[in-house]
């Protein structure tokens, strides 16, 4: 009997090469940038300057600044965020871009968290952009990633680059519950500015989502740790 030597795509590269399918289909470019950030980008750059409580929202990989400390403090990112800034710095608006990539946070892991995980940030800058494209952005999205049932609504939240900021809950029929997917707003003025924009001229809207997280509704994976402990069991599913 021939052995079969056929590959599997693991879950987390499937999610993301069908997010990005379904969002270069909505005029979304894909931009990647750097796991390694600064402070400036990661931090300052977002409305979230050293002083600001939110900072606590993201427990941070530092990393050991260099002896004669001349190098701008550097992290490990703690969210895909920081390209929004880094893609505004090089292109002039409108402009629509997704960002799936690796980030970091010293947390606890559990069934639910681990040190290491994948985002998918979007961020869209327009003219006259408000919360209903972005409801209707994510509506398409949803409907083709879980299905042509997803319903999306919006519930009121805090995010320091947003405002308004929005959690984005989908309909799932199959449970008959909402459950939480991502966080979105539209682009706080403050950081519309530090793109180089005008924020009277220029709005946009961001979001959020954890890919392990649409990976384990998408495919009933129940615990996080299972998508990076090399397991080829699960792997050999997909």
């Amino acid at each position: 009997m021939a052995q079969d030597n056929q590959g599997h795509i693991h879950p987390i590269s499937r999610v993301i090469r069908d997010a990005e399918k379904i969002f270069t289909s909505l005029g979304f470019t894909v931009a990647l940038g750097p796991e390694i950030e600064t402070e400036h980008y990661n931090f300052d750059m977002l409305n979230i300057p050293a002083d600001h409580p939110a900072r606590d929202m993201w427990d941070t990989f530092w990393i050991k600044p260099t002896t004669d400390n001349r190098q701008p403090t550097a992290l490990l990112r703690t969210h895909t965020s920081p390209m929004q800034v880094r893609y505004a710095e090089s292109h002039k608006p409108p402009f629509r871009i997704i960002v799936p990539g690796k980030t970091f946070r010293h947390e606890a892991t559990d069934s639910t968290h681990e040190a290491q995980f994948h985002q998918l940030e979007g961020l869209v800058v327009d003219k006259d952009v408000s919360l209903a494209n972005l409801k209707w952005t994510l509506e398409q999205f949803f409907k083709e990633f879980f299905g042509p049932d997803s319903k999306v609504r919006l519930r009121p939240s805090f995010f320091p680059f947003t405002e308004p900021s929005v959690e984005v809950d989908v309909w799932f029929s199959k449970q008959n519950k909402w459950l939480e997917v991502m966080g979105a707003g539209l682009v706080h003025p403050q950081v519309i500015k530090n793109f180089g924009f005008d924020p009277d001229e220029w709005t946009g809207y961001a979001f959020g989502c954890g890919i392990e997280r649409l990976a384990m509704l998408k495919y009933g994976i129940p615990d996080i740790r299972m998508f990076f402990d090399g397991d080829l069991r699960m792997i050999n599913q997909f």
